[in-house]
């Protein structure tokens, strides 16, 4: 049916508007790639130190998501991960989790 990426980030209390503003103004390049349906980042509740965020891919099949990964625009998305890790928002790198759908209602 559907595969869905999610990636949950651990951002520091009082960095969530730099956070939001990077993905704000990131140039996407999602929409290029076969099998890409829908992209949203959900704002979560506060932890201890960290506001938590979700990012959410939904993609027709796991195959367009492991192409996505192996692609120029992955690539490029990320080619900045490495950079200023001292000054970094986050608490630790991104947890991925990916959930095949068996069941959609609308």
């Amino acid at each position: 049916m559907s595969f869905i990426a999610m990636n949950r980030f651990k951002v520091r209390l009082g960095s969530e508007a730099d956070f939001e503003t990077t993905w704000r103004e990131r140039q996407g390049r999602l929409r290029e790639l076969q099998g890409f349906q829908e992209f949203r980042m959900l704002k979560g509740p506060e932890g201890d130190g960290y506001r938590l965020y979700s990012s959410h891919v939904i993609w027709d099949r796991r195959e367009d998501f492991e192409a996505w990964t192996k692609s120029e625009q992955f690539r490029h998305a990320h080619k900045n991960a490495e950079n200023n890790k001292t000054q970094s928002p986050l608490m630790g790198p991104p947890q991925f989790e990916g959930f095949e759908t068996i069941l959609h209602e609308k």
